[in-house]
């Protein structure tokens, strides 16, 4: 119990003292591009994965070079 709420009075002040990322301060050359639409963000971070994953699946069963067992 006393660990718990060691850890969690140490991660509350570790937010609180931390500052900001300031993030939307623009740097000297910064120069960022276009935004994803939906499409483009879906086939990218979903349907890329999930395309990759099935041919490196399809792959190692092909490749296989065990015996079957019957």
């Amino acid at each position: 119990m006393r660990a718990g709420a060691v850890a969690a009075g140490t991660t509350l002040m570790m937010l609180l003292m931390s500052s900001p990322a300031l993030a939307l301060t623009r740097d000297d050359g910064d120069d960022p591009g276009p935004g994803l639409s939906v499409i483009d963000t879906i086939g990218l971070y979903v349907a890329a994965p999930i395309v990759l994953f099935a041919v490196i699946a399809g792959l190692v069963m092909v490749l296989d070079k065990s015996k079957k067992q019957v």
